[in-house]
């Protein structure tokens, strides 16, 4: 495609112009505080869903509404976004999303109603679909190439290691104060970007020769609605419920006439789906939709065994996740250096295989009476691999598409986290609960039926339906928590099933050390 660039850095980050070395450490700090505004709020809510309710008099169905609306304006938006982002200025789409952002939030914190408090998710979601592209843009279009990849290994530590960080602050917030003080991370961290935004970060921005693609961003939300809807609904509305077929129907048809409307476009396409052939495209995106998945599957898992398997609060569990976070961004710090020593292909295929052994350490040695120390090595190891496979993984993506293209290279980086992250709570979870029901059906012979028939729904049941179960309570609570280990191990072999196909994958099909992708 031909394109003439307006920037206010050098195409290539370095010479007259380019930002110095202190300007880049705002610049990173300000991306980076913006991201973790965006990831703080994907799970901040999770933790207060009970009060939520009850504060805003609603059902429990339209909290997780609530919730997860957020995630889905999130995924639908990031690719349209990302494209206007490359046409209108990277700096100033910026300094949109976060006044968004951050007004959406203010008005989240106070809303008065469930209604209220929705459209101010959605408005959330826009804003967050605006920021969450650009600054991965930032960093890939200011950034000197000899810099580049330590950016981008603090960006992946922020967008891997925040999540788990703001659901802790999250818990602790409930802990000492209103849930409606879950607003106040991500409206300081707005805060304090914009103002780095406004005084550091430099513009870049694309002028095409062609017109934006309008039906292809419109195709493009509709596919990603669909789709995302499915893996958030059919857990909870049945698989085969005529809500959830529809939107796999819709979400498969227009996936297909997205990509036949991109072929047909050609050098004007809103992405270049033929990229995909490329093996750093496919690699990284490949990778990076496995490791989020099972990452955020394994959130699923965790959750419950801390909170109804050993009994502890929300806070104590959120602290519990805080190794494998501090693994993950040490060793996204690490990535860049391990890839320009032994190349970026070997160091995802020794992320996925560490991922994997960490998977099979809490497989084998999860059990109720070991507790946490049981699962703390593999937890710890797992997070290092997700840190090394990440890095490499966003950087075969960003430097797969041109600069000109780099709004639609981190919106599509985003999309296959997102979308990694909702088929993993949807699979691993649905996993999860089969092995449960199966494991506890043996162990409660002698059991009520109608107490039965409440602990096979899920642990948590089983802990409240153990109150009332008289002499069978201990029998009943010993029973509930052996068969959610039980189901925990069958779901952690299925992810080291999928780490071990990712990472032949990788070791025979992996991105080469490439070069950016230059404009045709």
């Amino acid at each position: 495609m031909s394109t003439n660039h307006v920037q206010a850095v050098p195409a290539d980050g370095s010479g007259p112009g380019a930002p110095d070395a202190r300007q880049l450490r705002t610049i990173l700090i300000a991306v980076s505080m913006a991201l973790m505004a965006v990831i703080a709020s994907v799970s901040g809510l999770n933790v207060a869903q009970t009060r939520i309710a009850v504060d805003l008099e609603t059902t429990q169905s339209t909290v997780l509404w609530i919730i997860n609306i957020y995630t889905l304006a999130l995924s639908a938006l990031l690719l349209p976004l990302g494209a206007i982002g490359d046409r209108l200025g990277r700096r100033p789409t910026l300094i949109a999303g976060l006044a968004v952002f951050g007004v959406a939030s203010v008005v989240a914190a106070l809303a008065p109603t469930a209604e209220f408090m929705l459209t101010a998710r959605v408005a959330n979601g826009v804003g967050a679909a605006i920021i969450m592209p650009v600054t991965l843009a930032v960093i890939t279009s200011t950034f000197p190439e000899d810099q580049r990849g330590k950016a981008i290994g603090v960006w992946t530590a922020v967008a891997g290691g925040g999540g788990i960080l703001g659901m802790f602050l999250s818990a602790l917030l409930i802990d000492v104060a209103d849930w409606r003080w879950l607003f106040a991370l991500p409206i300081a961290l707005v805060v304090l970007a914009l103002a780095m935004t406004l005084r550091s970060v430099p513009n870049s921005r694309e002028r095409s020769a062609h017109a934006f693609d309008t039906i292809g961003a419109l195709v493009s939300v509709v596919a990603v609605v669909g789709l995302i809807f499915v893996l958030q609904e059919g857990p909870e509305r049945g698989w085969t419920a005529p809500a959830t077929l529809t939107s796999l129907a819709v979400g498969v048809v227009a996936t297909v006439g997205f990509v036949s409307w991109e072929l047909r476009r050609k050098d004007a396409a809103l992405l270049d789906v033929r990229l995909f052939r490329e093996r750093g495209l496919a690699g990284g995106s490949t990778t990076l939709v496995a490791v989020f998945g099972v990452q955020s599957g394994i959130f699923v898992v965790l959750f419950p065994f801390f909170q109804a398997v050993l009994d502890w609060s929300a806070l104590l569990s959120a602290a519990a996740l805080m190794p494998m976070a501090a693994a993950m961004m040490t060793a996204s710090g690490l990535a860049p250096r391990m890839a320009s020593r032994i190349g970026a292909r070997p160091t995802m295929t020794a992320g996925v295989a560490l991922t994997a052994a960490g998977l099979t350490l809490m497989a084998l040695s999860v059990s109720v009476d070991g507790g946490y120390l049981s699962i703390l090595p593999g937890i710890i190891v797992m997070g290092i691999g997700m840190g090394l496979a990440m890095v490499p993984s966003t950087e075969a993506i960003t430097l797969s598409l041109p600069r000109a293209k780099q709004g639609v290279a981190s919106a599509l980086n985003d999309v296959t986290r997102e979308f990694g992250t909702a088929l993993g709570v949807a699979a691993l979870g649905a996993i999860l609960t089969a092995g449960y029901r199966d494991a506890i059906d043996d162990r409660l012979d002698g059991v009520p039926t109608a107490t039965a028939a409440t602990a096979r729904e899920g642990i948590a049941n089983a802990v409240e339906a153990s109150a009332s179960a008289g002499t069978d309570t201990q029998y009943l609570l010993d029973a509930a928590r052996q068969s959610y280990v039980d189901g925990w191990q069958q779901s952690m072999w299925v992810g080291v099933a999928v780490m071990a196909v990712l990472a032949l994958y990788i070791a025979l099909r992996g991105p080469k050390d490439a070069t950016r992708a230059t404009e045709v």
